[in-house]
């Protein structure tokens, strides 16, 4: 069991490394070059690069999901659900166990779609076709949903480390329990929510620069922080 909890971690964290590391290659790199260089370079790496990023990128997500869900259901069933959620470590990973969750959902169920549209309009452009009309539309979606992942993996990644290296807190009652769902459910939805409505407006402004986007991951990661404090 010893090793069979070794190998799942292990392989956690490489995929964990290559999903996130595309990912900040994607919002930190790739994006403001896109953006400064030439129309026919970026249709070409939008037909040869983006394709192959993209695909260590989604089974990175999947991998890191699947051994992480894994270990999360192996720790729940060691301990008993009363025991698990009464500690500082069962929070901690279910938080970020859980933004790790939406950020999984949004590789796959939106950024990879809508990122196949847009690959699909370049291929077309360059064999002398018709851009795909929405095209556009799915780019600045995938955009934005990259942009938010990026925001939610600052407190994703600092939860996973406070599991087993920081305590956030003595005892659980029911009440800090039940506000810690209730607020900081509201939260994780409001932030998904600004990913998947609309395309533009102040709340999608800070996402439309590396560093809004770094400094809304912070304030995101000191928000949950604070409410540990606040209710624990």
């Amino acid at each position: 069991m010893e090793l069979w909890l070794f190998l799942l971690r292990w392989i956690h964290f490489l995929a964990g490394i290559t999903w996130i590391g595309i990912l900040y290659y994607f919002n930190f790199v790739q994006t403001p070059f896109f953006a400064e260089t030439e129309p026919a370079v970026r249709s070409a790496a939008i037909q040869k690069l983006v394709p192959r990023a993209l695909w260590w990128f989604r089974w990175g997500a999947m991998f890191t999901f699947l051994a992480g869900l894994l270990i999360y259901l192996h720790k729940l069933a060691q301990a008993g659900v009363a025991g698990f959620y009464s500690t500082s470590y069962g929070w901690a990973i279910t938080v970020g166990g859980l933004l790790g969750t939406v950020m999984f959902l949004n590789v796959w169920l939106v950024i990879w779609p809508k990122q196949q549209v847009v690959i699909a309009s370049a291929t077309q452009m360059a064999q002398g076709g018709q851009a795909i009309p929405e095209a556009a539309a799915c780019a600045r979606r995938a955009a934005l949903t990259s942009r938010t992942n990026t925001v939610l993996s600052i407190p994703m990644l600092f939860y996973m480390g406070a599991a087993s290296h920081l305590t956030l807190f003595g005892e659980a009652s029911a009440g800090a329990i039940a506000g810690l769902i209730v607020i900081g459910g509201i939260i994780i939805a409001a932030v998904e929510a600004n990913a998947l409505v609309g395309s533009q407006g102040p709340t999608k402004k800070p996402l439309d620069t590396v560093s809004g986007t770094l400094w809304a991951g912070f304030i995101q990661a000191a928000i949950f922080h604070l409410l540990f404090v606040i209710l624990f």
